[in-house]
């Protein structure tokens, strides 16, 4: 236990001072795993079985599952494209936690991503569980996940986020070097420092204010539950942002909210927040910079 710290900030946390005296920092994050699930076709020994249409359907062993295929084949096909007019429409910034087998079966996604100025963080090569994977094959993975989103996006990535992460990937990242930050946890409305050599920004994700949370069985059953939860979010963080601003994460991703009636929902809430002063709509590489600046280790 002593590995694991329950306290944090301890009800004290620090002042952010968010550009422009801002409430809140809001960082909305699309990631882009479509193609890289598990699949026979990807030389994997069954058909996905996590995060689409039909909760609790069993994987396939040795057969490819036509149906789980093409829900996740929509995000990439017309999904990602639909939420990235929605930004590309305000003018909004977002960050992509994009999977490297992801954007290599469809660069286009990666190509659009670089072009829009939007940061394209790593996510894995697959979009596989990492718990089991040897630590050789993570290392590699990692290493090739940079290299592919350079070469499409143009630009290396300085984040990263797994999601289902081994007891290896943070070591890995820090053995690999030049990322700023990680965002593998779930226990702060602040971005945090690891200590170590080097020391290692964290900044929180979420699994609440996250659109995956349509595919649980008590998740959401349409969009305005997906709207109302977000709203509540970020109307008490902009409230409580007068004496204690703090950073708010949504989770977004093609095959989910990049349905229509979904997308309405995100499209609903963009104009909600656009509609309130003080608030910081940034990528997560800023919100990494300016606590390096403000709050270094």
């Amino acid at each position: 236990m002593a590995e694991r710290d329950l306290i944090g900030y301890g009800g004290h946390p620090p002042q952010p001072h968010w550009p422009g005296n801002a409430r809140i920092a809001l960082q909305f994050v699309l990631n882009v795993e479509e193609g890289a699930e598990s699949c026979i076709l990807n030389g994997d020994a069954q058909s996905e079985a996590y995060l689409h249409e039909l909760p609790g359907r069993p994987p396939r062993l040795g057969e490819r599952d036509l149906s789980v295929e093409g829900m996740y084949e929509y995000g990439s096909r017309a999904g990602v494209w639909r939420i990235l007019d929605l930004f590309n429409a305000r003018s909004l910034p977002l960050t992509a936690f994009a999977v490297g087998r992801a954007l290599e079966l469809a660069p286009e996604i990666g190509q659009a991503l670089g072009a829009a100025g939007h940061e394209v963080a790593g996510h894995g090569y697959r979009w596989l569980d990492y718990r089991r994977i040897p630590e050789d094959e993570e290392r590699r993975h990692i290493r090739l996940t940079l290299e592919v989103i350079e070469r499409l996006c143009g630009k290396r990535p300085v984040g990263w986020y797994t999601g289902r992460v081994s007891p290896n990937t943070r070591r890995l990242l820090r053995e690999e070097g030049g990322l700023l930050y990680s965002s593998d946890a779930y226990n702060d409305d602040l971005p945090y420092w690891l200590p170590g050599s080097p020391p290692h920004l964290v900044i929180p994700y979420t699994l609440v204010n996250n659109d995956a949370r349509y595919l649980l069985p008590n998740g959401f059953a349409s969009g305005e539950d997906f709207f109302r939860l977000l709203k509540d979010a970020f109307d008490l963080l902009w409230q409580e942002g007068a004496k204690q601003p703090k950073m708010m994460s949504v989770g977004l991703h093609g095959r989910i909210s990049g349905h229509p009636a979904r997308a309405m929902a995100l499209a609903r809430f963009l104009d909600h927040v656009q509609g309130h002063d003080a608030v910081w709509i940034c990528r997560r590489e800023e919100i990494a910079r300016h606590w390096m600046n403000n709050h270094p280790a």
